[in-house]
This record gives C-alpha cells, structure tokens and sequence, in this order.
C-alpha cells in the first residue's frame, strides 16, 4: 500500500476506499503512533470521533503532524 494514501487502500476497480469507521483508536494508534488522538480513549471508533471532530481521518492525520 502507498504511504501517501494514509490508512486507505485501494479496491479492484482501483477507487481508494477509507478505515471503516468501526475502526478503534487503538488500532489507528499501530499506525499513527500511540500518541495519535490521545484524548480519546481506545475503544472509541472511529465514525464517533469523525462525527465528535467533523474532520475525516486524513485531515486528523495532518492535525496531528502539524502538532496540534
């Protein structure tokens, strides 16, 4: 999988598809780095914290790499 797709991968027909949102923090935390949405608790999914933020995870990404 390409690095700049950010967690997304691509499906057969070759659109990119994004984390489902049932993902767990937790499990964004193995990607991002454990410090990654660090004030939501790990078992939150990640639809929730879409929903909480109004931001799509690419745009947490980017949050988060520039310090905030």
């Amino acid at each position: 999988m390409s690095k700049g797709l950010d967690g997304r991968h691509r499906d057969r027909d070759g659109r990119i598809v994004e984390k489902r949102g049932d993902t767990l923090v937790r499990t964004l935390r193995r990607e991002y780095g454990d410090d990654f949405l660090r004030d939501w608790r790990g078992n939150a999914r990640l639809s929730t914290v879409r929903k909480e933020t109004d931001m799509s995870l690419t745009e947490l990404v980017r949050q988060r790499r520039r310090g905030r």
